[in-house]
């Protein structure tokens, strides 16, 4: 129950609206099921249990994704989040997710100015030579102004909204309970690892909080394509920059969504598809570190044919390991590995339970359609929705690392598309794979790695002997343990608790009832209405914990 798990009572309002919500789109049963309407009925919060015709009859995904965005910032960001998981959900569900978009009205100035000057120890004007009091760009975390230094430096004003915090922190500790408690009272919820996907909630939305860390990201991407001329990251002017606030350099160009601009004024397209898939690639697979999500919205077109890359609130890693994961799903491709294609899938799946000779199958259909295919002729976007598509059907999903870099290529290729009909990703990704793998097999690495695993082997080799002589100590004193993760002994532990202090309750009841009954009959003693004082309180005590007793049974939903 949400009431055993839930303790502090600074949320309740917060988990009111939120089962409001939930209730107005469709979803009472899931607030019933988590015990939610229990609990706010006992703090004196009365629910309304109806649900409009005209929203019963939107298709669900719709239904979601209006909730999500009535919800505010956070569950905003979840649905942006539910639309990197390709993995798990319908594109259907994916379309509908990546219409979630956090426009709300903006904070007049006036409110955010005190902090600022707070933050930079003296007045605006005295900081900027021209500040646009009213922002561009506003969205539920932070909103834009445009501005201009002493030095005559054009910049932007990056300001996050002020008391958001603690509103994020409340909804965070909800989703967290909420989670929880779907994968302990709805089994089939597991597979959608909900609980994983609130992690990764709370991690980019405590990132992207910090207005720092973004200027960081900033400053990283910068350093990595400092010799690169083609590409344009925006500096980062640090004397300005504090948790709440970051001054980047303006980029003054043409937005990315407006291609039809671009080209009247003479931009060449095939090369903006070039430079821009380039650019991602060499994140992806070189720099290991990349722009999470390079849509239109993202990309300014600057003089040159230079692309310049804008909000690196998101971004997301790729390991040496993983880098290799990817090299070897697409040579198992190419070569119509089959065995060596489902151990990458496998590898992805992690601890999901797995039905091999299924999953075996539909990578057979798979592969079966890019068969005696060159890597030139793969459409990387069909192949990766192919892909994910095969792991949703086989109950399994993905790390996030790798959904956030399906994402983010799949995105890519799009971009791509609308700047070039003729755009092939393939072309630009085989120099990168050519350049990985000739990395990957020279000697200096193959030297490397013999060098790391003669390492490892003879730490194990040394450490043998103390490891045996260590488990043997503990067995002979008793100290053997062994630790079972159980999915829902927690909870039985919890009912187990809860029906112990019943029948406690109960003995002592009876107790109460029996002495009660005894005193009754015992002359003198302090009298009320010509009863024992002593043995009416028993049994008035006895009422009011049989009453207890009842309520207990019946809200626990055993009767």
């Amino acid at each position: 129950m949400l009431r055993e798990t839930l303790s502090m009572v600074r949320d309740l309002p917060r988990l009111h609206d939120i089962a409001s919500v939930l209730i107005r789109y469709g979803w009472g049963d899931v607030v019933r099921l988590l015990g939610v309407s229990h609990l706010l009925e006992r703090a004196g919060r009365l629910l309304h249990w109806k649900t409009s015709n005209e929203i019963t009859q939107l298709d669900l995904p719709v239904r979601i994704r209006l909730a999500l965005t009535e919800l505010g910032p956070s569950f905003v960001k979840l649905g942006q989040i539910l639309a990197t998981r390709v993995d798990v959900f319908p594109p259907a569900w994916i379309d509908e997710f990546e219409k979630l978009h956090s426009q709300v009205p903006p904070v007049p100035f006036e409110q955010l100015q005190p902090d600022l000057e707070r933050i930079w120890g003296a007045c605006i004007d005295s900081v900027f030579a021209e500040f646009e009091r009213e922002p561009f760009a506003a969205a539920s975390i932070a909103q834009v102004h445009r501005a201009r230094l002493l030095n005559g430096d054009a910049v932007v004003v990056k300001i996050r909204r002020p008391d958001i915090h603690a509103k994020i922190d409340a909804d965070l500790r909800i989703l967290t309970h909420l989670a929880r408690l779907l994968e302990m009272e709805m089994p089939d919820m597991r597979r959608y690892r909900v609980v994983q996907i609130v992690g990764q909630l709370q991690r980019s939305l405590l990132r992207e909080l910090d207005l720092v860390k973004e200027a960081r990201n900033l400053e990283t991407f910068g350093q990595n394509f400092e010799q690169d001329d083609t590409v344009h990251i925006p500096k980062v002017y640090w004397d300005y920059c504090a948790e709440m606030v970051n001054v980047q350099e303006e980029l003054i160009g043409i937005p990315g969504s407006q291609v039809a601009r671009a080209q009247a004024e003479g931009y060449d397209l095939k090369l903006l598809a070039a430079r821009g898939s380039d650019a991602v690639l060499k994140m992806i697979l070189l720099d290991g570190y990349f722009h999470a999500d390079p849509h239109p919205g993202n990309v300014i077109y600057m003089p040159g044919n230079r692309v310049g890359l804008l909000d690196f609130g998101m971004v997301g890693r790729v390991t040496d390991s993983r880098r290799e994961q990817l090299i070897d799903f697409l040579q198992a491709l190419i070569h119509n590995d089959e065995s060596s294609m489902l151990n990458v899938l496998v590898a992805w799946a992690g601890d999901a339970e797995i039905d091999e000779e299924n999953l075996a199958y539909d990578i057979a259909e798979l592969m079966f359609g890019y068969d005696n295919l060159t890597l030139k002729n793969i459409r990387i976007g069909a192949l990766l929705s192919e892909v994910t598509a095969l792991m949703r059907d086989n109950h399994l999903a993905m790390p996030p690392d790798l959904t956030l870099l399906f994402k983010a290529l799949i995105t890519l290729e799009g971009l791509g598309h609308q700047l070039d009909p003729e755009f092939h990703m393939v072309d630009h990704l085989t120099p990168f794979v050519r350049r990985v793998m000739e990395a990957r097999y020279s000697p200096a690495a193959l030297a490397n790695r013999a060098r790391r695993g003669m390492k490892e082997m003879a730490e194990i080799v040394v450490g043998l002997p103390r490891d045996v002589a260590r488990l043997f100590r503990n067995a002979r004193r008793g100290r053997m343990r062994i630790d079972l993760d159980l999915k829902r002994l927690d909870h039985f532990g919890q009912q187990l608790n809860s029906a112990a202090n019943r029948l406690t309750m109960g003995v002592l009841t009876a107790s109460l009832v029996v002495g009660s009954s005894i005193i009754m009959t015992v002359k003198g003693g302090p009298e009320l209405f010509g009863l024992p004082v002593f043995g009416l309180l028993g049994f008035i005590v006895a009422f009011f914990n049989s009453v207890w007793i009842v309520l207990s049974i019946w809200r626990s939903g055993k009767v």
